[in-house]
């Protein structure tokens, strides 16, 4: 009777161990789950939401003087911009927090759109030289330059921004289905959006 009951005991205390190191184990890969979630998430890095065309046309023109400013030379052109513009969400901006015990990631902070690229191609037309003013490979690298500042300043008045800001929803469900993938659950209950007045999203 006492042999039996020491193997009962035995029992019981093995069982015990092996809960109690499978607990911690499990605790372990929650928390790793957590860590690689987070990072996956920032590593989707930017989502582009709103694409748009620009068609512009750019007039430069450079004046040089010499001699005491008697004679000047003047070289221009005239310079057709086509451009694409890309505006979303640089995911790596956002803040978020992990509840190992429940499997929720919370989400407590949610970026403004953003111009996140700027493609231009430009195209001379009536380009000419001046005497002693000619055109060199740093103006053309400037002029390409200014043909994106150009479009950056145009890109507000736009209303792209505003569109990219209607579609915020899609970047973080786009959030939700990567926190999905491994059983967990996104909250975004708190997160507000600035829309002109401040809007919570539903």
């Amino acid at each position: 009777m006492e042999t039996f009951l020491g193997i009962i005991i035995g029992a019981l205390v093995c069982l015990g161990i092996v809960t109690y190191f499978r607990s911690i184990k499990k605790k372990q890969l929650v928390k790793a789950q957590s860590t690689i979630l987070l990072d996956k998430i920032k590593k989707v890095c930017k989502f582009i939401t709103v694409e748009g065309d620009f068609a512009e046309i750019y007039h430069y023109e450079d004046v040089k003087e010499r001699f005491l400013k008697l004679i000047t030379s003047r070289k221009k052109a005239l310079v057709v911009i086509n451009a694409k513009a890309h505006v979303g969400y640089d995911l790596s901006k956002i803040e978020l927090k992990a509840d190992n015990d429940n499997k929720k990631i919370f989400l407590e902070h949610f970026p403004q759109p953003e111009v996140l690229s700027i493609e231009t191609n430009l195209n001379y037309y009536d380009k000419s030289d001046g005497f002693f003013n000619k055109f060199e490979a740093a103006d053309l690298t400037g002029l390409h330059n200014e043909a994106k500042m150009h479009i950056q300043e145009k890109i507000p008045e736009s209303g792209l921004i505003q569109v990219a800001q209607q579609e915020a929803l899609e970047a973080i469900l786009l959030i939700e289905t990567i926190v999905e993938t491994i059983g967990w659950k996104l909250d975004y209950s708190a997160l507000k959006i600035e829309e002109g007045n401040t809007k919570k999203l539903k």
